[in-house]
């Protein structure tokens, strides 16, 4: 239970609600089946990989 409060706090620091979440993970979904050069912007895909990471580590813990 500690686990899943401690990454629904860290979905809410770092992205304002899950929401925002799963719309950046959604554009990254998005993104990966359709990335070209100059079809998303460097930092879309920088923050659709730290969204990924992030998650990653969270479940780690």
């Amino acid at each position: 239970m500690e686990k899943d409060k401690l990454f629904s706090e860290w979905i809410i620091d770092h992205y304002g609600s899950p929401e925002k979440l799963a719309q950046i993970l959604e554009s990254g979904i998005f993104m990966l089946f359709f990335l070209e050069q100059d079809t998303f912007s460097h930092r879309e895909v920088q923050d659709m990989a730290e969204a990924i990471r992030g998650i990653m580590a969270g479940l780690r813990e």
